[in-house]
């Protein structure tokens, strides 16, 4: 049915609580919502530009959608998209996620923040809208997402983000900002491992790994229990070296009681060489897994899609650095329609360009646009 995923779509958001007094709207709730959504897929980044790809789309929509008084005004869609609950947003998108898109049980989850620069407002005092996110690297979907407080940082946000999530049996990977003791517990408690990079927030462990492995490296590793994984890596002139050490609890068992359900103290160290160049790099992580050199590699190196995957897809693909929404809960809502866009596009695989080859390709062609919409 060509209608099908439009349908889709409103029975996931259709539940979603509208902020306004019902006597006093003359458009409905999910009518915004879906226009809103095919617009951001079909190339608009701004409110005028949902507005005016909706006129453009008026007799198309109406196959779908009610619109009892046509399409809203741009400020109508800004001021809706303040005044929806982000949270209430997000757990629509998630019960989508579930239905739409295969996760993948047992994966890497990676948690990473990224600001949105030009949601600041000098005037206003009001800072930079930071979102933490989990990414899951397995098929490239993300799980969740929320916000930082005001005066806060990524610290206070990860706990509240990873009780949205379903953990168990997965392997959680945050960088050094995540490394805290209480995050740890939090996800060992809910089923899942991880490997948590350290840095110098966490002084006494670094100080720790360092001297512990500077030892075993003297040794040469000789009379020790340990586990080694080396991979290298070609491309255009460059070769880059990565080799993973592994050591078991007992060489710093006095880290055993803080850090619940730890297991390995991992080292990585990189060598990359590049036009006669090389660079030398070495990072510090725990993990709760087994000694698993080959694997807890992995994760780390699965952590980074998120950069790769998202993060630069959000910004060259749709601009989002540039976006300069602010008012209310908009920014974060805008920004979950703009993942939402990400990876309906990820998944169609018949147009072979890039992200923004394919969002011109959704704002003029209506039939691919729903073949975006069902992928």
């Amino acid at each position: 049915m060509e209608d099908q995923p439009i349908l889709t779509i409103m029975k996931h958001f259709e539940p979603l609580n509208d902020p306004r007094i019902l006597k006093k709207t003359a458009h409905k709730l999910i009518d915004i919502l879906v226009i809103a959504i095919c617009a951001v897929i079909g190339g608009a980044d701004k409110w005028t530009q949902i507005e005016e790809f909706g006129r453009a789309r008026e007799a198309w929509f109406s196959h779908f959608l009610e619109l009892p008084h046509g399409i809203p005004s741009h400020d109508t869609f800004g001021r809706v998209f303040s005044l929806i609950a982000a949270k209430n947003f997000l757990t629509c998108f998630q019960g989508w996620i579930k239905t739409v898109f295969e996760v993948t049980q047992g994966q890497v989850i990676a948690i990473d923040g990224k600001t949105l620069r030009r949601s600041m407002n000098k005037c206003g005092n009001k800072k930079a809208l930071h979102i933490v996110h989990a990414w899951g690297t397995a098929n490239g979907v993300l799980l969740g997402q929320l916000k930082t407080q005001e005066k806060s940082n990524e610290i206070t946000a990860i706990p509240e983000l990873l009780q949205l999530l379903e953990l168990k049996g997965c392997i959680v990977t945050l960088d050094a900002m995540g490394c805290q003791k209480k995050i740890a517990e939090q996800i060992h408690h809910q089923g899942a491992d991880y490997v948590l990079a350290v840095k110098d927030n966490q002084k006494e462990l670094k100080t720790a790994l360092e001297t512990t492995f500077q030892k075993a490296h003297e040794k040469k590793f000789q009379e020790m229990v340990y586990k080694q994984h080396q991979t290298v890596e070609k491309d255009h002139g460059r070769v880059e070296t990565r080799t993973c050490y592994v050591l078991p609890l007992m060489y710093l068992h006095q880290f055993k009681s803080p850090w619940k359900g730890l297991q390995s103290l991992v080292m990585i160290e990189s060598e990359r060489y590049c036009q006669g160049q090389t660079a030398n790099e070495t990072r510090y992580y725990i993990s709760s897994l087994k000694m698993d050199a080959k694997k807890i590699m992995e994760a780390v190196r699965q952590h980074w899609g998120v950069e790769n995957n998202l993060h630069w897809c959000l910004d060259v693909g749709f601009r989002e650095d540039e976006c300069r929404v602010r008012i209310g809960d908009a920014a974060e809502n805008f920004s979950l329609l703009r993942k939402i866009a990400l990876l309906c596009l990820k998944k169609e695989k018949s147009c072979k360009g890039g992200i923004q080859t394919k969002r011109l390709k959704a704002g003029w062609d209506t039939q691919y646009l729903l073949k975006v919409l069902r992928a």
